[in-house]
């Protein structure tokens, strides 16, 4: 399986990211790959969420959900959209994510189970004062094997991991916006956590670089083996990133440490 990553540096006007968006995906495609991922908050990164209000959508009229179905289909490739702001059934924002087939079909829907609700000092997120949490975990079947769809945050919650691991998980996407300080202190150890814990292939599209809404994001996209081998860091630079998988690596690794067969319900001592 050929993959690539889209390492961007998503701004404040849709309809110029869903342009460039398109471009990526068909460059991607000229260099062999055949799924293609992106970060978390693809069409939209704007934290002045009255403006940012103005340019969300329902699922059903976003531009950049339509661009990057059209673009899958017309370079016959499959997609993962990491995630887009979208408008929810109630008055809050969903943060969604999309797989999207090579006939530009929606294969799966996954809306972010925990929410970004931090204070790191000098900076301070509360993501869900505009967004509602998502309730379900994904598993979603591809041609190399079933996709665990998760976003950003929930890389800290590895009991998700490993029921997706259990289902049937054999790769798990974790595009991401991580801010630089938490990008920085934690990143690298919680994605080769999750892979070595499950014993998947992890994949992690990241927002990079200064925005035009004045945040700065970590980077350094990343494709971890089961093993939990870091086999493409692509450090600070936007751009496309390719990288080669063998999905035997899975069963491999699992094998040598069988820690998914192993687990063993307990109960907590009393003091």
């Amino acid at each position: 399986m050929k993959l690539a990553i889209l390492q961007t540096s998503t701004g404040i006007d849709p309809a110029a990211e869903a342009e460039f968006l398109a471009a990526q995906i068909g460059d991607a495609a000229a260099q062999g790959a055949q799924i293609i991922f992106t970060p978390e908050m693809s069409g939209l990164l704007d934290r002045d969420r009255a403006r940012a209000a103005g340019n969300v959508r329902h699922e059903a009229d976003d531009p950049v959900l339509t661009a990057v179905c059209a673009a899958a289909a017309r370079h016959a490739v499959w997609v993962h959209l990491g995630s887009l702001a979208l408008r929810g059934a109630a008055s809050k924002f969903v943060n969604r994510g999309f797989l999207i087939r090579s006939d530009g079909e929606i294969a799966a829907r996954y809306a972010k189970i925990h929410l970004f609700d931090v204070s790191l000092g000098s900076e301070s997120w509360r993501e869900s004062a505009a967004y509602e949490a998502g309730e379900e975990a994904v598993v979603a079947a591809t041609p190399w094997g079933g996709l665990g769809l998760t976003i950003c945050y929930d890389v800290r919650f590895p009991a998700l991991y490993r029921a997706l691991a259990e289902t049937g998980a054999a790769i798990i996407a974790v595009p991401a916006a991580f801010t630089r300080p938490t990008g920085q202190a934690h990143w690298h150890v919680l994605l080769r956590a999750r892979a070595i814990e499950t014993g998947c292939w992890v994949i992690a599209a990241a927002q990079t670089g200064e925005h035009q809404d004045g945040r700065a994001t970590y980077g350094h996209s990343l494709v971890i083996s089961p093993w939990g081998e870091v086999m493409l860091d692509m450090g600070e630079a936007p751009g496309i990133g390719l990288a080669s998988i063998d999905l035997a690596e899975v069963e491999a690794a699992r094998g040598k440490v069988p820690a998914l067969h192993h687990a063993r319900p307990f109960r907590m001592a009393q003091p």
